[in-house]
């Protein structure tokens, strides 16, 4: 599978990761054609450079706001501008835009993240937050960029370094606050960081957004990964080191991420109220999913057939809750070769009846499936007395309607 490596020494942000992009390969005119889908692109401009960072080539790329015909520059590493967007405010952009969906779902992704960060350090739900550093102009572009230089390059994984975080303040939307900024530190809760000599915010939220959204934890170019070529994307500051993001590109062929399995048994002495419990307690234990099928025993006995899709790390507690919960005295275990699953997410519409979450799926970056929330419409059509199906016809019809479907 395509795949990058992160080598973090000199921590990691938005534009540092669409520099470390374009250099392993992203053209940059195909980076500006695709970010043109934006219903805001005429506010903003791309300025790539060609540069040094302690003799180390690199590309270097700034963002240039469009006010009235005139150029300001929004700059990335420790200064935050303080245009103001909410997550629905920024959700909508994205959707709005003609960008594929592939590209969409992981720039929403990527958003949520850093949502969910932000409304855990003010106190608020990942809706309700105002974004400042994150809803500027550089940000959006930084962050639906990534998106397109990974699906340009086709990376299915994406390992990361160890993250060099810098020393000292940052001057932020809410005054001076200490390195790492608090959203950065919520976003990099159970990753490995190490502060580093430099008096410098290295990791900003946006990158940290990438890393938290994307990446998989890996503290050198794991086993099975052939690089192919080398990307270095710069920071704005010059620091005691090179200020760059090192972008290994290549094929991985480790081990897959995870080895699952179906658990089966038949079983057709047990009573059928025990089910429901059953199911609760093998999904709270980490199954993927769980499913009974009727079936029929020798002597014509009428049963259920159990399955339980399962990871190599929860198997065995899921074993042990069908043999303590079951009347079954045995399993079968059979190896899932592949398991394809449509990219998501999750979609929040703005009905007449209120607000519901949409689940929307695409498959090879098109759309395949948009589906309204079955609790939130229930819920709305008990509290507006109207029928449920009503409900689901008016989330359906707004989601599509932004969608341009």
């Amino acid at each position: 599978m395509r795949a990058l490596y992160l080598d973090c020494f000199a921590g990691i942000s938005g534009n540092m990761f669409l520099g470390a992009m374009l250099q392993a390969g992203v053209p940059v005119a195909y980076l500006e054609k695709e970010l043109n889908k934006l219903p805001m692109a005429d506010e903003f401009a791309l300025d790539v450079k060609e540069t040094q960072r302690k003799g180390i080539h690199s590309f270097y790329v700034e963002v240039n706001l469009l006010v009235r015909g005139e150029k300001h520059h929004e700059h990335h590493d420790g200064e935050h501008h303080h245009a103001h967007r909410s997550m629905r405010d920024i959700r909508e952009l994205i959707e709005k835009s003609s960008l594929n969906m592939a590209v969409k779902q992981q720039a929403l992704a990527i958003f949520m993240e850093i949502a969910q960060a932000e409304g855990k350090v003010h106190g608020k739900s990942a809706e309700e937050v105002s974004f400042h550093e994150v809803g500027a102009v550089d940000s959006i572009v930084d962050i639906v960029g990534a998106a397109i230089c990974l699906d340009y390059l086709e990376i299915e994984r994406i390992f990361v370094s160890d993250l060099t975080v810098g020393n000292g303040f940052v001057k932020c939307a809410h005054g001076l606050l200490p390195v790492p900024a608090p959203a950065v530190a919520e976003l990099l809760t159970g990753w490995q960081t190490e502060r580093g000599t430099e008096q410098k915010e290295l990791v900003t939220p946006t990158g940290a957004g990438i890393v938290r959204a994307l990446g998989v934890y890996s503290e050198s170019l794991p086993k099975g990964f052939v690089t192919e070529c080398i990307g270095y994307g710069a920071g704005s500051h010059e620091l005691s080191i090179p200020n760059v993001l090192r972008a290994y590109l290549g094929e991985y062929n480790g081990a897959a991420e995870s080895k699952l399995s179906i658990i089966e048994a038949n079983i057709d002495d047990m009573n059928p109220q025990v089910y429901g419990y059953l199911y609760e307690k093998l999904l709270a234990a980490g199954a993927l999913d769980v499913w009974t099928t009727p079936i029929f025993m020798k002597k014509n006995r009428p049963a259920q057939m159990l399955s339980v899709l399962v990871d190599e790390v929860q198997k065995n507690a899921c074993v042990g809750i069908i043999f303590a919960e079951t009347t079954s005295i045995g399993l079968r275990i059979m190896p899932v070769g592949e398991r394809l699953e449509a990219a998501r997410h999750i979609a929040k519409v703005e009905t007449k009846y209120g607000m519901v979450n949409c689940k929307v799926s695409a498959w090879n970056g098109k759309l395949c499936s948009v589906s309204p929330e079955y609790e939130d419409c229930k819920k709305l059509a008990a509290e507006q007395k109207v029928p449920l199906k009503v409900v689901q016809q008016e989330a359906l019809r707004v989601l599509n309607e932004r969608l341009g479907v």
